[in-house]
């Protein structure tokens, strides 16, 4: 959700459509977990010591993320804050058409190396989360089967200070210096022409009266 919610801040995604894919995304881990869970079903059992015995430290991160037991609540917000604005960087780069993308069939490949490089150098700490979709759903399966309500209490609501928040602040972070620093497109906040940018365009540019700059509203014009 962090993502798309990121994109609508900075790239113009509507805003109507965010609900529906925050949903999706949610709804997909959520489906996921259950898939993952199903699969291991009889191997929870014998970690955990018999059927119907399902707390955290024996398997619950299998499904959710959680800290390691030596950071504190700042190092773990920090952590999940740098990876996520990492992570929305490296979105921004691979499909900024004016810094040189990689071709549209290797978008995928290209994401899927930014996310590796970030669990494995960043990954330790928290199991990277990065995007609230990929913790949620799973801690709401985790809750529906049988873990209860300990996986939302776990170190004073860690699922909402560091898997929420921290991805939300780091995107929005990330998004900020890349748009600053390096994009030049005009559908960014940063960007985008104002009244006077874009009277200047027309009358340095005749032949493009009809035609307005990218990012230009028509409540601008």
């Amino acid at each position: 959700p962090q993502v798309t919610f990121t994109l609508a801040v900075f790239r113009g995604f509507p805003w109507e459509k965010v609900p529906f894919y925050m949903f999706a995304q949610l709804l997909g881990g959520f489906c996921g977990a259950g898939v993952v869970y199903a699969n291991y079903f009889h191997a929870i059992d014998i970690v955990e010591g018999g059927p119907g015995i399902r707390t955290i430290s024996g398997s619950g991160d299998l499904l959710a993320t959680y800290a390691a037991s030596f950071l504190t609540p700042v190092s773990c917000f920090f952590s999940e804050f740098l990876g996520s604005a990492i992570l929305i960087i490296g979105v921004l780069c691979v499909t900024d058409k004016k810094n040189g993308p990689p071709p549209q069939g290797l978008v995928p490949l290209s994401l899927f190396i930014v996310v590796l490089g970030i669990g494995a150098s960043l990954g330790m700490n928290t199991s990277y989360s990065l995007n609230p979709a990929r913790d949620l759903g799973p801690r709401f399966f985790t809750a529906a089967v049988g873990y209860g309500t300990a996986v939302f209490t776990y170190r004073n609501h860690y699922w909402l200070w560091c898997i929420v928040l921290g991805p939300v602040t780091g995107m929005l972070c990330g998004a900020f210096i890349y748009d600053t620093l390096i994009f030049q497109g005009g559908e960014s906040i940063i960007n985008k022409p104002n009244a006077q940018a874009i009277d200047h365009h027309l009358r340095a540019c005749p032949g493009q009266r009809g035609k307005l700059p990218a990012g230009a509203g028509i409540e601008s014009a």
